[in-house]
């Protein structure tokens, strides 16, 4: 399908739904489908599968989870959809514990971020915004991206400590920033929920780091997590 195919002419929003719950995707249908403009047009439980949704469906606007466990994430797969169709509106669906990869979603071609338990008015409003072309941002997401920017510039490199680490805390700190929380990393790797804290704890000591955002922060420099197709 050609990029430039994906264009409403009948005016109506068309929507794909991606989010790893289907409880969640069918509530977002019954919701998004009662309103008079708006058409959901396809569903999909990860990236990989967003991805084919948007090349076969061309909607307009996709409301992108973050986290999707068992299968390619949504910051990967807004990257893939938006280098194939730039004209396709991304809006990241995003938990309060989110905040720090609002600005790599941003980065990665996102026209905005809503919290997945804003009111439904305010999610009507965020999706007819970024399909109208704009960005839209939840009301403390501007001074939180103003924020992560001032960090990054600030914090400059933390020193080629990298070396340190073994496969399996690399493996630990590529999946934590791509917002991934423990549980969810132990059943990707097949361990514990101690083991994958175990090996955190280690990753932030040998990079000599606190929080959580800093190891995000680190693994964008040093490049660990990949968006090409």
């Amino acid at each position: 399908m050609e990029m430039d195919a994906c264009k409403g002419g009948d005016g109506m929003i068309s929507i794909v739904i991606v989010d790893d719950h289907a409880v969640v995707r069918s509530g977002l249908t019954m919701l998004l489908d009662s309103i008079d403009d708006f058409a959901v047009v396809g569903e999909a439980s990860e990236g990989d599968e967003a991805y084919e949704q948007v090349s076969e469906k061309c909607p307009q606007v996709v409301l992108m989870d973050l986290s999707m466990p068992h299968g390619k994430d949504g910051l990967s797969a807004t990257s893939e959809i938006k280098k194939q169709y730039p004209d396709t509106q991304i809006l990241i669906l995003t938990m309060h514990d989110d905040e720090e990869y609002l600005f790599r979603a941003i980065e990665l071609g996102a026209s905005g971020c809503i919290l997945k338990n804003a009111p439904h008015e305010e999610l009507v409003k965020a999706i007819r915004q970024v399909a109208g072309g704009d960005a839209y941002l939840y009301p403390s997401a501007t001074k939180r991206l103003m924020e992560d920017y001032m960090n990054k510039t600030k914090q400059g490199n933390k020193g080629d400590t990298y070396r340190l680490l073994t496969d399996r805390e690399r493996e630990v700190l590529a999946l934590v920033a791509k917002g991934y929380a423990n549980k969810e990393v132990a059943e990707k790797l097949v361990i514990s929920v101690k083991t994958v804290e175990a090996h955190k704890a280690k990753v932030m000591e040998k990079l000599h780091m606190k929080t959580r955002p800093e190891l995000v922060e680190y693994a964008w420099k040093k490049g660990l997590i990949g968006y090409s197709r």
